[in-house]
């Protein structure tokens, strides 16, 4: 069986290099909206999507990740916009409702023709001074945890192909 959301789904890849061209706010809001319609535990939508386009907030972010890792390039792969996740810990399904948000909205960028990576650290990001002081700027509860975030824009170069699914990977209980 095919339709459009199962091929969407299968020909979606993970893109580590992005075009210096910025988003149409358009399919920009497009993609946060289809976020916002994720499946959440009990429907309590407790996630927050923070999209970062700004050139000096972007800089910071990345830097910020970077430093989790030890490292100093950007862990965005140059993406134009940064999409973090961030949810209440106070429930107990927040990493799950985070993790379906950014699944959602990188099923959603592919069908628009956006390309995204999804991207870690986010929770120590956020767990940190430095991100505590950035939830505080946005006027955002310094309670909310970092979940995950997805590099959004066009991809450079060729799109990846799908590796072959692995043996196994399925097991049918009839």
């Amino acid at each position: 069986m095919t339709n459009e959301v199962l091929e969407n789904i299968k020909s979606r890849r993970s893109v580590r290099a992005y075009q210096d061209r910025a988003i149409e706010p358009e399919k920009l809001d497009a993609v946060l909206e289809a976020g916002t319609y994720a499946p959440t535990g009990r429907g309590a939508q407790s996630p927050v999507i923070v999209t970062v386009t700004d050139p000096e907030t972007r800089k910071q972010i990345s830097a910020l990740n970077a430093a989790v890792l030890g490292a100093d390039s950007d862990p965005y792969y140059g993406a134009p916009a940064i999409v973090l996740v961030l949810a209440d810990p106070g429930r107990n399904t927040f990493v799950e409702d985070g993790a379906c948000v950014l699944d959602t909205m990188m099923l959603a960028a592919h069908s628009v023709g956006l390309a995204s990576c999804w991207i870690h650290r986010e929770r120590e990001i956020f767990d940190s001074a430095d991100g505590k002081a950035l939830l505080k700027k946005w006027g955002l509860p310094e309670t909310l945890r970092g979940v995950g975030s997805i590099a959004l824009g066009y991809a450079a170069g060729e799109y990846p192909k799908a590796a072959p699914r692995k043996d196994g990977y399925i097991t049918k209980i009839d």
